[in-house]
């Protein structure tokens, strides 16, 4: 179920649209409550003041009558009314009054026809218990008043404010709001779809590039200049991707190559000297002395088989069951008694120092490791001269290079095994780089240098195999150094 959710989910493209649409909505709807509550506020506080100065006025004006010791009449209250009036007319805004008696009972309004516009439940006494001393809003004959009651020991009085001017307004200018909200949004997502498909745009060319790889065009490289600054990176790993595939492509065909023309040879003698054989009656001496050349050539091919064979084994990290303590004491001591007889004729010598460990791996890989090397040392050594072989322990604080391009911090302690052998010919550091491929031989006119060209390619991949690290260092084209590194045992 997750793996289904995983493939179901939306291109990248949409999703980033869909997440800044949440957030441009959230922050308009933001955006529209505060611009309609400071609007809100601001007209609630220009009506405020506009009732507060008109009661501020006709409670002067009740107080001035109210000296009058005539009882307070229909007409005094018109006279209130009237000198309010003209004083809100002459400020042009459409004051409504009403003047009722301490029990309720209307005296007079301004306009006179205002009192028709009231409900018949209206109440002044009743609104003066609910908003005593506050404004309030009131809609009367549909319309809506912005209002406010006083009072004195006589009557009281309400002073109505029509605000449908300010209603309309607002529901105008929110609609325009919302509409203007609308398109920002919309505008800013469809920015952003272009945006992000735009930016997006360099990755149709790596998909392009990627489409296209084949045996004839793995040269073909992506300009990391033309990419975004994000990009780059993607970039740069796709062309160290493409460089190690053309590598390891060009090794391979260069293998398959080699290997047919190494087995094309013996093959090809063992066929010419059957044929030679058949062509006519031979002596048995004959046929016997062809017979022990063509088993020197099986045992040939049958080395190079076994040794192809070793470097498919060796081309994964070994198992937890191959893994154990390795002297290498006497693992190196039995090695160089063996190769000291086959040393003697050249005068070639063997120098052992160092503290060998035990080292964690496969016994009989690590013995054909050290014997390949051994052997390409003697056959690579100047007569009479000596073969340095060397151990130290390397510090657990170090970063180790191992297999396959791995950076590994090391917090065990690895061995380093050197073997230093002094050259009959000089060596440029190029050249035994390139000592490491399958069926590379320096020198192919030497008799020195006869074999299959398989040897260092076995060193390096039982090496890897054992999460190690191996490399060849040329110093004064003359002294030819190899450097074996292995996990040492706890």
């Amino acid at each position: 179920m997750r793996d289904k959710f995983k493939n179901r989910r939306w291109p990248l493209l949409w999703r980033t649209v869909f997440l800044l649409t949440i957030f441009v909505v959230v922050s308009q709807v933001v955006i529209y409550i505060w611009v309609q509550r400071s609007v809100n506020e601001h007209f609630e506080q220009m009506d405020s003041e506009i009732i507060t100065h008109a009661a501020f006025n006709l409670r002067k004006r009740m107080a001035n009558f109210n000296e009058q010791v005539e009882p307070f009449t229909v007409s005094k209250s018109q006279s209130i009314i009237d000198d309010n009036h003209l004083h809100s007319s002459w400020l042009d805004y459409d004051l409504k009054t009403l003047i009722s008696d301490k029990k309720g009972n209307l005296l007079s309004s301004d306009p006179s026809n205002f009192i028709n516009d009231l409900p018949r439940d209206f109440s002044l006494l009743q609104l003066q218990q609910n908003y005593h001393e506050q404004q309030f809003t009131i809609k009367i004959n549909n319309r809506h008043y912005r209002a406010m009651i006083i009072a004195n020991h006589e009557v009281l009085a309400l002073i109505a404010l029509p605000i449908d001017v300010h209603h309309q307004y607002l529901m105008q200018f929110n609609r325009h709001l919302s509409m203007i909200l609308i398109a920002i949004t919309l505008l800013l997502v469809s920015i952003a779809a272009l945006s992000v498909y735009w930016g997006f745009a360099p990755l149709a060319t790596i998909v392009q590039k990627m489409k296209s790889i084949n045996p004839e065009k793995l040269h073909e490289r992506v300009v990391v200049g033309h990419m975004p600054i994000e990009l780059r990176p993607l970039a740069e790993s796709y062309n160290l991707m493409m460089e190690k595939l053309e590598s390891n492509f060009e090794s391979l065909s260069r293998f398959s190559d080699n290997i047919a023309h190494e087995l094309r040879t013996p093959l090809a003698t063992l066929g010419t000297q059957t044929q030679v054989m058949l062509s006519k009656p031979r002596a048995s001496s004959e046929y016997v002395e062809q017979l022990h050349h063509q088993h020197d050539t099986l045992e040939q091919l049958s080395a190079m088989i076994n040794n192809m064979l070793l470097l498919a084994k060796t081309q994964k990290e070994l198992s937890a069951s191959q893994i154990s303590p390795v002297n290498t004491e006497s693992l190196i001591t039995k090695l160089v008694d063996y190769y000291e007889i086959i040393a003697e004729d050249r005068e070639i010598t063997f120098e052992k120092s160092g503290d060998f460990k035990m080292v964690l791996g496969d016994e009989g890989l690590l013995q054909r490791l050290f014997a390949n090397l051994m052997s390409n040392a003697i056959y690579y050594a100047a007569s009479d001269s000596t073969i340095m072989i060397s151990a130290s322990v390397l510090t657990s604080t170090t970063s180790r290079h191992v297999a396959k391009d791995h950076i590994q911090p090391s917090r065990q302690s690895w061995l380093r095994i050197t073997i230093t052998n002094r050259l009959d010919k000089p060596l440029d550091q190029s050249e035994a780089d390139k000592l490491f491929e399958r069926f590379y031989r320096h020198d192919k006119t030497s008799h020195q240098y006869a074999g299959t060209g398989l040897g260092l390619s076995i060193v390096q991949a039982i090496a890897n195999a054992h999460k190690g690290h191996v490399s060849i260092t040329i110093k004064d084209k003359y002294a030819f150094e190899v450097a074996v590194e292995l996990l040492m045992a706890k």
